[in-house]
């Protein structure tokens, strides 16, 4: 069976490029009857916050998205103890400070060498590691790699290979005993039995290097795929910080989680960006072969114009809670009736107001004035149905000689306040005649 995860550190809100690995990880496992494992990264104690814990839950729940399961890694500690001692000595303490290693890298770079720690710590005398203690320095822990080339076959990028020599070994622990993502996220995918890693490609280093804990922990590595990364419409990476591209602000703004989750995938792929009824749906559409190896510019306009062509095929079923907690009524009718004029679904409850409220009547003069006074006089009995509004506009026509525009345009004036909007023929029964003639009547 095919085990996923998304692993997302609870630093900050949720943004599309964060959505984009959560989809593929989850839509992947779908496909294939697998599980989906929702880990929750938070060893970071100083940058964790248990706000940003619940509203991951919230972003994952309002994309349509069930984990099988969640862990935490802060509950998981004793495992990753086991997993240090396992690893024996390819583990080793340093004592350097962040201000000397900033030094020796800078050193490096400025003898034309590339800027790799050169484990000066596996090199300490325990004469020098005892003089450090005494000063009051504690260890931080690097995994030692082997060196050479490790090479594998990424589902996105094809065959990828990194030389381990170019690399600096890892620290895995800080000095205050905290555990680092590189080491808690081989742990926790040989644990769980994750099979599968789909993740950025600002991974594929990071790639190199656990596949070589993978192999020091005897664990079969999972199969790995980095797909392209989204940026700003400046080309600028996403960030947390980002917040007019967080989930959080699309679901304040009425943006429909489907057309998050179809331009999450979508964008930048092969597959054109468009409209899905259902997260199975565009299931069927994903696959990692049709992504790019190039970004994709996330278009906000772009998305909300998905987000409107969404929300206009919308099933009555899919929004009755939330028209209901706007108190709007009238049904699937009603819905029927306003969907294809909406931008976002709230904007259902401006036209329930239109058509059962109190609204501004315009003042119409001239010819439209007059018009308005015989529709007032022509206006068909109770009760009211969708043939009403073709044999009232019928007569009215026959009366005053008005066609076309001339016609409608100032009746739709008249009922609603306003120059656009739902097919009148079907709004019209709500309006109902004593609100109609009302209305009319204070045109003149």
């Amino acid at each position: 069976m095919t085990v996923l995860r998304f692993a997302p550190s609870p630093t900050g809100f949720l943004h599309l490029g964060n959505a984009r690995t959560l989809l593929l990880n989850a839509i992947i496992a779908r496909k294939t009857g697998g599980r989906f494992v929702l880990r929750i990264d938070d060893t970071d104690a100083e940058r964790v916050e248990e706000r940003f814990v619940e509203a991951i839950r919230q972003d994952v729940a309002w994309l349509g998205l069930t984990p099988d399961f969640e862990v935490r890694q802060s509950e998981r500690l004793a495992l990753y103890e086991a997993a240090l001692e396992r690893l024996g000595e390819r583990v080793y303490p340093a004592y350097e400070t962040e201000e000397e290693l900033d030094r020796a890298r800078r050193l490096a770079r400025a003898s034309g060498r590339p800027p790799v720690y050169d484990r000066a710590a596996l090199r300490l005398t325990p004469e020098k590691s005892a003089l450090y203690e005494a000063e009051g320095r504690r260890p931080h822990w690097r995994f030692r790699l082997t060196g050479g080339r490790v090479g594998w076959s990424d589902g996105v990028r094809g065959q990828q290979e990194i030389d381990l020599s170019s690399l600096s070994d890892p620290v895995i622990r800080r000095e205050d005993g905290a555990f680092l993502y590189v080491f808690t996220s081989v742990v926790d995918d040989v644990d769980l039995g994750v099979t599968d890693i789909v993740r950025g490609e600002d991974h594929v280093a990071n790639s190199a290097v656990q596949l070589d804990m993978f192999a020091a922990l005897g664990a079969e590595p999972p199969a790995l795929a980095h797909h392209n990364l989204l940026t700003t419409a400046d080309g600028a990476g996403l960030s947390k910080r980002q917040g007019s591209l967080s989930l959080r602000t699309f679901r304040e703004e009425g943006i429909e989680p489907l057309a998050v989750a179809a331009y999450a995938t979508l964008v930048g792929s092969s597959e054109a960006v468009h409209p899905v009824q259902s997260l199975d749906e565009l299931a069927g559409l994903v696959e990692l072969k049709k992504l790019s190896r190039a970004p994709a510019r996330v278009d906000r306009e772009e998305l909300a114009a998905l987000s409107t062509k969404v929300t206009h095929g919308l099933p009555y079923e899919a929004v009755a809670e939330r028209l209901a907690a706007l108190d709007v009524g009238g049904g699937e009718a009603f819905w029927a009736t306003v969907r294809g004029n909406l931008r976002v679904v709230r904007e259902a409850a401006d036209w329930w107001r239109i058509a059962t409220g109190d609204i501004a009547v315009p003042r119409l003069s001239g010819e439209d004035a007059a018009l308005i006074r015989q529709a007032a006089d022509l206006l068909p009995p109770a009760p009211w149905d969708d043939a009403t509004w073709r044999a009232w506009t019928t007569a009215v026509s026959a009366v005053t000689g008005a066609k076309g525009r001339a016609l409608f345009a100032p009746l739709r004036l008249a009922l609603t306040g306003q120059s656009g909007g739902p097919e009148l023929a079907r709004l019209l029964p709500f309006i109902g005649r004593e609100r109609a003639l009302e209305r009319l009547k204070d045109v003149r």
